[in-house]
């Protein structure tokens, strides 16, 4: 075999080898958070934290389309997180956030044993469950949707005050952070979502 042959059978074998189908494929259109929701007629509280759960989710979409193996194992220290274990912790904030707005207690509960997209689409089906329940609430719902943790016999409540310093800002906080982590590991997102209209740049 030729060198220069042997040396396209090598790189079409690693482009058909790439785990991360996303980079050559469309951005799904069909998951959550492609685009955020049209907004509501009316403002109320319910509304306006159901919109912030949009706007999570939006950036949350974008902030994790197209990663790959080197931007998932990425992290700028040994003893920082990667963007793979930050994926985790997100998915875990969005079980809160859900728990909270369904009047369910969080109990620790077993690692699931899922790939990158299946818990990326769990973490955005969360937000849109979450973000629904809220829009279809009554404000004076928010007073029975209460922060509860279940350790062992321990139990602690917090108000819905907490969701939304707690929790739902945690995530954002995290979303950014793997935004600057696919950027060092040399993957920027797509630039074109805009996170003040909620849709893609066309």
């Amino acid at each position: 075999m030729k060198k220069r042959d042997f040396v396209i059978l090598v790189g079409l074998v690693l482009w058909l080898c790439n785990p991360i189908q996303s980079q050559v494929n469309a951005p799904d259109k069909n998951l959550p958070y492609y685009e955020i929701p049209a907004a509501p007629n009316s403002y109320s509280a319910c509304g306006v934290v159901a919109r912030m759960v949009d706007g999570l989710g939006f950036r949350y979409f974008w902030a994790t389309e197209s990663l790959t193996i080197a931007d998932l194992e990425y992290k700028p220290t040994e003893s920082a997180r990667s963007a793979q274990e930050t994926l985790k912790h997100i998915y875990g904030l969005s079980n809160v956030i859900l728990n909270t707005v369904n009047k369910k207690v969080n109990k620790t509960t077993p690692d699931n044993d899922w790939t990158v997209d299946e818990m990326r689409l769990a973490t955005l089906n969360n937000f849109m469950m979450a973000s629904n329940i809220l829009r279809n609430s009554k404000d004076k719902e928010l007073k029975e949707m209460e922060v509860v943790f279940q350790r062992g016999d321990s139990e602690s409540r917090y108000p819905f005050w907490n969701a939304i310093n707690g929790p739902i800002e945690d995530a954002l906080w995290h979303v950014g952070q793997i935004v600057l982590l696919r950027r060092a590991s040399g993957n920027p997102f797509n630039g074109g979502a805009s996170v003040f209209t909620g849709k893609l740049r066309s």
